[in-house]
């Protein structure tokens, strides 16, 4: 994992999460049936990430090369609103650029992934990506590395503890 110096206050600025898709959400792989239709694996981890980061006030979107059914399931499975191609998002949410945090993979994401404030890789980007990358995951794309990276986020932000803490209280 990396984590450079400047990481952690950069994460406390952080308001939306932009992932991209294959790769990130995914483990990169394109499962395709007898009929062309197109399947993708998304981890649970990553998942439940995604829905505490909304809980504790993160946005969150996706920026995507390819869409797809598989993707734009997942996206209202987990209420996320914005499922955009190109460079829409920032538009869309009128955040400044320390404001928004990427999670990239591959050298296609490059251009996006150096204009934002909070630069995350997964483990197994692109050395290029990782070099520029603020924030690198142990797990690899698809395997929870999403769920690191809000982690991360939401302890700079000192959110974390409360989400803990809501898992653990026991009513009544």
């Amino acid at each position: 994992m990396k984590i450079t110096e400047d990481a952690y206050e950069r994460a406390k600025k952080i308001r939306l999460v932009i992932f991209d898709v294959d790769g990130v959400l995914t483990d990169g792989g394109i499962y395709m049936g007898e009929s062309g239709e197109l399947f993708k694996s998304f981890h649970c981890h990553d998942g439940f990430g995604i829905t505490v980061a909304h809980r504790a006030g993160l946005q969150t979107a996706i920026l995507t090369g390819r869409q797809s059914i598989c993707t734009l399931n997942r996206a209202k499975d987990l209420n996320i609103t914005a499922v955009k191609q190109g460079s829409e998002l920032k538009a869309e949410f009128a955040l400044r650029d320390e404001e928004i945090a990427y999670v990239a993979d591959d050298i296609i994401d490059l251009p996006v992934l150096v204009q934002v404030g909070f630069r995350a890789a997964v483990g197994d980007a692109k050395v290029e990506v990782k070099e520029r990358a603020h924030f690198v995951a142990e797990n690899c794309g698809g395997r929870g590395a999403v769920r690191e990276v809000l982690e991360f986020i939401l302890k700079a932000q000192g959110k974390w503890s409360k989400i803990i803490e809501e898992y653990t209280t026991i009513e009544g």
